[in-house]
């Protein structure tokens, strides 16, 4: 043997001692690499395959797992939270009470407030957690759910519980902001801005409203309360409030809720809030700052829409147009287009909102 041999590396065939069987086995019948290889490569295919049943589902769901959705977020977001976002710049909030089926009057809302520069004071009480997730998804942080949540399936319609439920919500909400420290202004969707009403919200009155008759008052017609109508109360609208925090504007919105527990809704007089309201407002009247806002700026649809002649006179000074004395969306929007008053249409890019399916 060569001194070279002593020290060399024997040479293996490659693959081939690792499957050999021992020289008591029969030596020539080595294991077939092919089956092994075959074989191996199952139990590592079903191996896999377990796995990715076992994990696949956490793996879809990592987002939920490692970083909070966008609806979860928002579902923890309190009004005092929302007030102090949207009032940032101010000491003033922009309120409206919308559910999932007003969502294209809310657009057609905020087209016309935004013309006049003051949508960013908007804060929308969202009804339902549907109105909440797309408001929030589009304009973050300028609208807040107050749970409990009203049934959104039976809230939109007029006369029905559902309905007085959504609007008895309101002045809880109006009170807390004001228990907060602003300015609030509370706002129907169905209106349309014309012009600025803060120009007409001078002074320091406690609260500040809209007559809901449509009869014509003289363009001078002082700013008190009006008397009482054939009910015993006043006709004051609840779609337009605006209030500063004082003493006088709490009281007026607890007497509010008072009034709304003393006459809940029944099937046989299917109330809404407004009489509440009114009998809130006489019955505060001696103690409370009020002010009757000017007709010609802040005429009700029952004037605005149904008497030409008067809109005609007072043309130049509408700044706030409540589309109300009449029913059912198809005819509020239908009587907006007669007008040139449905804005969505064509002007969806100016909302905050933008254009919604």
């Amino acid at each position: 043997m060569s001194p070279t041999s002593l020290h060399q590396r024997p040479l293996h065939k490659p693959y081939t001692s690792l499957f050999q069987t021992s020289s008591s086995d029969n030596p020539s019948k080595p294991y077939n690499f092919s089956m092994i290889l075959n074989r191996t490569t199952f139990l590592l295919l079903l191996t896999l395959l377990i796995i990715l049943g076992v994990f696949s589902p956490w793996i879809s769901n990592s987002s939920t797992f490692f970083t909070p959705s966008i609806e979860a977020k928002w579902r923890g977001y309190t009004l005092p939270e929302a007030v102090s976002f949207v009032a940032k710049n101010g000491s003033t909030v922009i309120v409206c009470a919308v559910s999932q089926p007003y969502l294209p009057f809310l657009n057609n809302w905020l087209i016309s407030i935004k013309r006049q520069k003051h949508h960013e004071k908007v804060l929308v009480i969202a009804e339902d957690y549907a109105t909440l997730d797309i408001v929030n998804a589009r304009w973050p942080g300028h609208a807040v759910l107050i749970p409990p949540a009203p049934d959104a399936q039976v809230a939109h319609k007029f006369g029905s519980q559902g309905f007085f439920n959504f609007t008895s919500r309101r002045p809880r909400h109006l009170l807390q902001i004001l228990e907060l420290g602003y300015n609030v202004m509370y706002n129907d969707v169905d209106m349309v801005w014309l012009a600025d009403p803060f120009l007409y919200l001078q002074g320091n009155h406690d609260v500040y409203f809209m007559d809901d008759m449509s009869a014509v008052k003289p363009l001078d017609h002082p700013n008190v309360l009006p008397p009482p109508g054939k009910k015993g109360r006043t006709y004051i609208c609840s779609c337009m409030i605006y209030m500063h925090p004082t003493q006088g504007a709490k009281l007026v919105m607890k007497k509010w809720i008072e009034e709304l527990q003393i006459q809940p809704w029944s099937k046989a007089k299917k109330a809404n809030d407004q009489p509440a309201f009114n009998w809130a407002l006489n019955k505060t009247a001696g103690q409370v700052d009020l002010y009757l806002l000017p007709q010609a700026a802040f005429p009700t649809g029952g004037l605005y829409f149904k008497n030409k002649t008067w809109v005609d006179e007072t043309k130049g000074k509408h700044v706030i147009i409540h589309n109300n004395y009449i029913v059912g969306f198809e005819k509020k929007i239908k009587r907006f287009k007669d007008y040139n008053l449905w804005l969505v249409d064509d002007h969806a890019s100016e909302s905050p909102l933008g254009k919604l399916e």
